[in-house]
């Protein structure tokens, strides 16, 4: 179930990052994709378990695509709301919600952090939720991209199983 909308819409983004999240820091095996789970539907303000988030590389940058069933308008609203502030967010440099969600420094976004002015970030709404298009014609910032996706891809699946 989705985090109530207006609840995240009145305390605000910035306020949403500054909330405590009670959970321990350092668990492990299953306990540690709980916690993951659990802190990115905090953040995020979506089940993380009922939506699909998928982190593709392409030629130019990659897409970010989180998505949950399309007949949840309240759902797709927040997943939305999320993915345009994180375009916002990444634009300027500022990697904060990807850090809080895997409880550690991300690889890739000091990088992008740095390159900021050499990366373009594009929300789109797509059924069900949306997207962030990444994209950039920087060979460093290219990369730091593609290392931020794997480890996306590599920390929401080998903590999976």
């Amino acid at each position: 179930m989705c985090r109530n909308s207006s609840n995240l819409l009145a305390i605000g983004f910035a306020a949403a990052l500054k909330a405590p999240l009670l959970l321990s820091q350092h668990a492990h095996g299953d306990g540690a994709f709980a916690a993951l789970q659990h802190r990115g539907e905090h953040y995020m303000g979506v089940d993380q378990n009922s939506s699909t988030h998928e982190f593709t590389d392409l030629p130019d940058g990659s897409r970010i695509v989180l998505v949950q069933d399309p007949n949840d308008r309240a759902c797709v609203a927040m997943i939305r709301m999320h993915l345009g502030h994180i375009a916002q967010a990444f634009d300027q440099g500022n990697f904060a919600i990807p850090m809080l969600v895997h409880d550690t420094t991300v690889p890739g976004t000091s990088v992008m952090a740095r390159q900021h002015d050499q990366i373009q970030y594009a929300f789109n709404p797509v059924s069900g939720g949306g997207q962030v298009r990444i994209t950039t014609s920087d060979p460093e910032a290219l990369a730091a991209i593609r290392e931020f996706c794997a480890f996306q891809r590599s920390d929401h699946t080998v903590m999976a199983h």
